[in-house]
């Protein structure tokens, strides 16, 4: 049974987790404290937080809920980013420091009730942005009209050429006494 201050500590932590949409586990071990004020200030741009916690009491917090498969990779000095909006900025962010501060190791990232390992949470950080992702989707469904469009458009004209062929035709048939 933890203590009343660990029983608060764990139940502030459970009230952080609620409701994240992205988590990312990280080692910190070699980052300086003025490292670790930079992350903070970086992801708070992304609407994330970064938090340092004791494992023991991370356990204890996700334990009995969706976060549970977090359990096994909280060992050795363990911070947390979360995310309740954006698990894709969050993983940007935290490759954009990591490619800097190369002390910073992601060891399992959590989203949409998946566990990312690694080159998952960095894979996701390399997803274009959604209006990106949105303009490539307009796109292609853009293209098949402009190809029917396109299409359409040589048909009238084939048209047009064979109407004036004809018309050639028959004007040179009749000859100058034909045109009255």
């Amino acid at each position: 049974m933890p203590s009343p201050e660990k029983g608060e500590a764990i139940e502030a932590l459970k009230s952080r987790l609620a409701g994240v949409k992205a988590i990312v586990l990280t080692e910190y071990r070699g980052l300086t404290v003025q490292q670790l004020s930079e992350l903070r200030r970086q992801l708070k741009t992304a609407a994330a937080e970064y938090a340092v916690v004791k494992n023991r009491l991370a356990r204890l917090a996700i334990r009995d809920s969706s976060l549970d498969g977090l359990g096994p990779h909280l060992r050795g000095p363990t911070g947390l980013a979360l995310s309740k909006q954006n698990p894709v900025a969050l993983a940007r962010m935290l490759q954009a420091f990591a490619r800097n501060n190369p002390a910073l190791q992601i060891k399992v990232g959590y989203t949409e009730g998946q566990l990312l390992q690694p080159a998952e949470v960095r894979a996701l950080a390399d997803l274009p942005s959604r209006e990106v992702l949105l303009g490539q989707l307009a796109g292609g469904l853009q293209a098949p009209l402009v190809a029917f469009v396109n299409m359409l458009e040589g048909m009238v004209r084939a048209l047009l050429s064979a109407l004036d062929q004809i018309s050639a035709r028959k004007a040179a048939s009749l000859g100058p006494e034909g045109s009255a």
